[in-house]
């Protein structure tokens, strides 16, 4: 969406070249308004591009994406871009992966569509395995630390990255691409163009594409994707104007895999730990071949089916419909309209213990048996096994589903007052409906379950015939958001000079109750008079509940660009970010009053500012900025070891400075030279208050607990924070020999902090602060150790066979010397941890694949 937005900004004339590579209709049409007045601007070397912008921003097009791995999810392929991080879970990007850019995580990332934003509705997370097939991606462009002025978001507190759809073609084309690989990798991939089929110039495209594998690591599971694609194009008269229709859909099943305990101790075997060796890296899931007995008057136990991480099954269905459309009112008026809407569907996999009896719900001396899903575990209340008592146990399919409804709209007017300065105005609207439940559904007797989405077969109820869920939620997130934007341009010097203004609120209910600051909730279901009778045990506990959250935000971003010569310029940006709490958040914080403080979360914001120097010319492309982000209210996720749950921590002010520079040379046109490199510094300002003394560690005499209540802290002040890798470098070389084109691409990926008290994971002891202060083992060092890795692409021309100058055959081989590395895992606050089950998970890195394809075109 906020690309939408900006693809209006783009309409604003000639003082915006910024906007051509921005994900909008107006964008397009500006570069185009470039190409055709002749433009000597060099686009890229190699397929890639430095934009003449005021912020620090690199794009990539379909002539480095192409030589990638087919199908290769769009957020790896940006790992060639300083300043970005990304850890792919699979070789095949059909598995997600972990991203940082700047130290800025994905939920902290805005991505875009053609212009829909993709970040989840609720918590903002980014799915890179739900991504446009790379085959149809005209271009991605990153920048690296602000957003734009028309940003339609209320997540991104720094980067943004944005790609979008290409048009189809002017005559009829098909395209097939088969690959196949390691992992009993096959994928297909095709497209038809149409061509111009009207008299009026319409023109279409169709897609579709199907890719499976089985997973890595482990022996058992496999992953499953299919996709479907569709564009129309119609434009309007010959200045420009069009209306264009485009669809997507995207359907995936896949198996966990590779996700193991986050220690390199040796104590156990993979995955309760990382390998120690490439030989550790494979492991075995047994299969589950045994069925507990029902014994009358046995208290039969659940059986382990189906309940390892490898096991669960994450199947997604994810789809969207865009239109763009631009409309000259008079000479210097352009109005744009871009409005979408998004369906998802989606749920992480899991099982849980149901038992059939029930659970006492009366906190004092007395008992009070009820039914539901309490606790964590489902109580039946009935005889499920048929074996005459309520004794027992069973494991069932118990995912986290959520189903979301999105309609976005972008519209946006440009005026161009004079020939070099134009203001624009922009509305978006982002109107979410955001469905969170958590059915259950028996499994089969291997443990797999009976339908990947439980509301597809027959959910599972309580005694009182209420459906059994884990929880019960339902939100809107609803952005209102109008813009303005100057652009004018002065000799050498261009200005802008923009401001957005969102309005955002989280209308949720939560149907069950909230037991604990960490979102412990107690689900009745239908059942209110279960609901009413626990309300009444525990009068301090929030029951069932409607909280309405609203954030607004005035937020500037001025920038310029000066033209030193021809080929030298300097930029500069300032900018304002802004990130609401996501429902997770916010769903916490109704264990607590109302009217109280902590029941009201605050949002996360940033100034960034970036300063830089840009060469272009036909041989030499280079760019070189100074970045500096002051973060506030910063929150992170630390473990609470008295309640054995997760808890939100704000982090205070966190600053954030570094370097990011890449080069492109072309010393022959037969070949490409291309380095990147960044480095990246943050620094937390202050201790975060973590918690407060007990009884026992006043008695017991731990230091700075005087008297029960005295607060407790986690040393943070000075350290970095976690997750984001100290530097990145790295750099591609690419040449033609004859009909032979031969790549290859190297990344180094610097350290990683695990936690932000920058110390070693330690297992046990006496845990304060987020630190082991007595007794605690290590378990993990302070840090991820640095890792590179080393790509090839390999690709013969079949044109000499009489094929086509578009046919040919292409080898990619990933992580060539086959590294072992720390892969994906999430930054956190705490370092110590009470018991190994307590223990984050990080991902094995991809290993070495080779994948060959075969490219049919014409």
């Amino acid at each position: 969406m906020k690309q939408l937005l900006m693809c209006s900004a783009a309409l604003v004339a000639v003082a915006a070249p910024a906007a051509a590579f921005a994900q909008s209709t107006g964008s397009i049409d500006f570069e185009n308004e470039i190409v055709v007045t002749g433009a000597t601007t060099p686009k890229g070397l190699a397929g890639v591009e430095l934009p003449e912008t005021s912020k620090a921003r690199g794009v990539l097009n379909q002539e480095i994406i192409e030589r990638q791995i087919p199908g290769q999810s769009v957020n790896d392929i940006i790992n060639l871009l300083p300043g970005v991080s990304f850890q792919n879970n699979d070789p095949f990007g059909s598995a997600g992966g972990t991203m940082y850019i700047r130290g800025f995580d994905n939920t902290r990332i805005s991505q875009t569509f053609d212009g829909v934003p993709l970040n989840d509705s609720g918590g903002y997370s980014i799915y890179s395995s739900q991504q446009l097939d790379s085959e149809l991606i005209e271009q991605v462009n990153v920048n690296l630390g602000t957003t734009d002025v028309d940003s339609p978001t209320a997540a991104a507190t720094g980067s943004t990255v944005n790609y979008r759809t290409r048009n189809p073609t002017d005559d009829f084309s098909v395209k097939i691409v088969g690959s196949a690989g390691d992992f009993s990798f096959f994928r297909m991939f095709g497209s038809v163009d149409t061509g111009v089929f009207t008299p009026w110039g319409t023109k279409a495209f169709f897609a579709a594409s199907k890719a499976t594998n089985d997973t890595i690591f482990n022996n058992r599971g496999e992953i499953s994707k299919q996709q479907y694609n569709a564009k129309i194009y119609q434009p309007i008269g010959d200045n420009g104007d069009f209306i264009s229709i485009a669809a997507h859909y995207n359907e995936a099943y896949n198996n966990r895999f590779g996700s193991v305990t986050f220690r390199n101790d040796g104590a156990g075997a993979v995955p309760s730990r990382f390998p120690n060796n490439r030989d550790e890296r494979d492991y075995v899931i047994p299969y589950c071949t045994t069925q507990m007995p029902a014994i009358a008057g046995v208290a039969d136990a659940a059986t382990n089916c189906g309940s390892t991480f490898d096991e669960r099954v994450n199947p997604s269905k994810t789809g969207n419909i865009r239109i763009n459309s631009r409309f000259t009112l008079a000479d210097d008026l352009v109005l744009t309209v871009d409005p979408s809407f998004q369906y998802v569907r989606a749920n992480g996999g899991g099982t849980a213990t149901a038992r059939e009896g029930f659970r006492d719900i009366n906190p004092g001396s007395g008992v009070t048996n009820a039914v539901g899903y309490l606790g964590g575990s489902p109580y039946f209340g009935y005889d499920v096994n048929g074996d005459g008592d309520l004794l027992d146990s069973i494991r069932v399919l118990a995912p986290s589903e959520t189903n979301t409804r999105r309609y976005g709209l972008i519209a946006s007017l440009r005026y161009n007052f004079s020939e070099d300065q134009s203001i624009r105005v922009a509305y978006s609207l982002d109107y979410a409906r955001h469905r969170q439940t958590g059915e259950i559904e028996f499994l089969r007797n291997d443990g797999q379950p009976l339908h990947a989405f439980p509301q597809e077969g027959n959910p599972l109820r309580d005694a009182t015939g209420s459906v059994l869920q884990k929880r019960d939620r339902f939100s809107k997130a609803i952005l209102h958001q109008i813009a303005g934007e100057y652009r004018g341009k002065f000799d050498a010097l261009t200005v802008t000079a923009g401001v957005r203004a969102p309005f955002f609120k989280r209308d949720l209910n939560n149907y069950c109750a909230t037991s604990s600051a960490t979102g412990f909730v107690e689900c009745f279901g239908t059942n209110s008079a279960g609901a009413a009778q626990y309300a009444a045990l525990n009068p301090t506990i929030q029951g069932p509940q409607r909280r309405v959250f609203k954030y607004d935000k005035i937020l500037p971003n001025i920038g310029l660009t000066y033209d030193v010569t021809d080929a030298i310029g300097l930029f500069g940006n300032y900018s304002k970010g802004l990130q609401v709490p996501g429902t997770d958040n916010l769903y916490n914080s109704f264990f607590f009053a109302p009217d109280t403080a902590s029941a009201k979360p605050s949002p996360e914001t940033t100034d960034n500012f970036d300063l830089g120097v840009r060469y272009r010319s036909s041989k030499v492309q280079a760019q070189l900025s100074l970045w500096y982000t002051i973060y506030q209210n910063r929150l992170a996720s630390a473990y609470d070891p008295e309640t054995d749950r997760t808890l939100y921590r704000n982090l205070g002010r966190v600053d954030k400075y570094g370097i990011d520079g890449s080069l492109s040379y072309r010393p022959i046109p037969e070949l490409v030279l291309y380095a990147f490199g960044s480095y990246l510094k943050s620094k937390i300002k202050d201790d975060v208050l973590y918690g407060e003394c007990t009884s026992g560690n006043v008695s017991g005499g731990i230091a700075g607990c005087a008297a029960v209540g005295d607060p407790i802290y986690a040393q943070t002040s000075g350290k970095r924070e976690s997750g984001a890798p100290v530097y990145t470098i790295g750099g591609r070389a690419q040449a033609t020999l004859g009909p032979v084109e031969l790549g290859v691409q190297v990344k180094r990926t610097g350290p990683r902090y695990v936690n932000d008290l920058n110390r070693p994971f330690t297992l046990g002891g006496t845990i304060i602060g987020g630190v082991a202060v007595s007794g605690g083992a290590q378990v993990m060092d302070a840090k991820a150790p640095a890792y590179t890795l080393v790509d090839l692409d390999a690709r013969l021309s079949l044109a000499p066979l009489g094929m086509g100058d578009k046919t040919y055959l292409q080898l990619n081989v990933s992580n060539v010397f086959d590294k072992l590395y720390y892969g994906g895992f999430d930054g956190r606050l705490d370092a110590g941890f009470a018991a190994a089950s307590n223990l984050p998970f990080v991902q094995i890195g991809s290993p070495r694949t080779f994948i060959g394809s075969v490219v049919f075109a014409f």
